[in-house]
């Protein structure tokens, strides 16, 4: 499955420990993130991620298009909402195409958990289900 992750700048370290946490899950999926996630998740944990642009610049629009061309199956985007961020209206249409196509998404460590546990159990599958039939 495609993974997405993105961290806002005071969330990136709890995406990193997340993802090292649940290492042998995320090796058996391609992974995707924004910018600086995206180094920082390569460098702290070998595993290899396709990286766009950062947030700001661009780079939550891509994952959008991703969603929308049905190529993204998750997406892990580990919000800041105590901090303004200056792209919210990036951020609000990120999330506003995962609930137009279905795509299961996660905005905290606790709902993150919750859907990499479904995906080592493949409760996930469903989208692969739903595109063979189409």
């Amino acid at each position: 499955m495609n993974i997405a992750l993105i961290a806002h700048d005071k969330k990136k370290d709890d995406l990193i420990r997340f993802v090292l946490a649940y290492q042998p899950i995320f090796e058996q999926h391609s992974l995707f993130a924004t910018g600086t996630t995206g180094t920082r998740i390569t460098t702290e944990t070998g595993l290899p991620v396709h990286r766009f642009r950062s947030g700001p610049l661009g780079g939550d629009q891509e994952i959008g298009a991703y969603i929308a061309n049905d190529k993204m199956d998750l997406v892990l985007f580990f919000r800041d909402p105590l901090t303004a961020q200056p792209h919210e209206p990036d951020v609000s249409a990120l999330i506003r195409l995962c609930d137009v196509y279905c795509v299961p998404l996660a905005t905290n460590m606790g709902s993150a958990e919750v859907l990499v546990k479904g995906l080592e159990r493949g409760d996930i599958e469903w989208r692969s289900i739903i595109n063979e039939s189409e």
